[in-house]
């Protein structure tokens, strides 16, 4: 079994790219960017803030890619 991990970006800190009012649309831009980059990742609106889960072993790539986004 392979091991999970959760990023979870506050509304707040989204940069002004993202519209912070549609966080459920935030997510799923985020969710597609990751997957077209190989990262199994599931985005969610989760009332304060956007989840991210994705595999361990991916978290460096997703880490970047966010990173390229301004998302961390």
């Amino acid at each position: 079994m392979t091991a999970i991990t959760t990023i979870r970006i506050d509304h707040a800190a989204l940069p002004e790219a993202f519209d912070r009012s549609r966080p459920d649309a935030v997510a799923e831009a985020i969710e597609t960017a990751l997957r077209e980059d190989g990262i199994a990742a599931e985005a969610s609106d989760v009332i304060s803030h956007i989840k991210i889960e994705l595999p361990t072993p991916q978290l460096a790539a997703a880490s970047a890619l966010l990173a390229s986004l301004q998302l961390i």
